[in-house]
């Protein structure tokens, strides 16, 4: 096929400070230069491997809360049954008001007492190991 118009002139590549001199370059702006150099963190962070993350060390439970050796079962069962009681009566609240942190937090301190209790009970009744 041919072509009826002729190409246009070529001519030397502007250099303004917009431009670089380099004519191949890939930067043909200061913004380019700019999206290429965010282009390349953006392919570093997805394509190069994560160094290994240390695992966590394994927690001991806190002993802030201990039960003593020498308390009754009896007693233990009467201290579980009244935190149970009370965390009933706060979460029967919570239906009404609305549930905040500090009595979800509350709540669940007295059951991991009352949970204590149980357990040293139990330990009395059938001692394992």
């Amino acid at each position: 096929m041919f072509k009826h118009t002729p190409n246009p002139p070529e001519s030397a590549p502007e250099t303004t400070p917009e431009r670089p001199t380099d004519p191949v370059s890939p930067y043909a702006f200061l913004d380019s230069r700019k999206l290429h150099e965010a282009a390349l963190r953006a392919l570093d962070h997805y394509l190069l491997p994560q160094p290994e993350k240390q695992p966590k060390p394994v927690t001991q439970p806190s002993t802030i809360f201990t039960v003593l050796p020498e308390v009754d079962s009896e007693t233990l069962l009467a201290h579980a049954c009244e935190t149970l009681a009370s965390a009933n009566v706060m979460a029967s609240e919570l239906t009404l008001s609305g549930p905040t942190c500090s009595q979800l937090l509350g709540i669940q301190q007295m059951i991991s007492l009352a949970e204590l209790s149980v357990n040293r009970v139990l330990d009395q009744v059938d001692p394992q190991g």
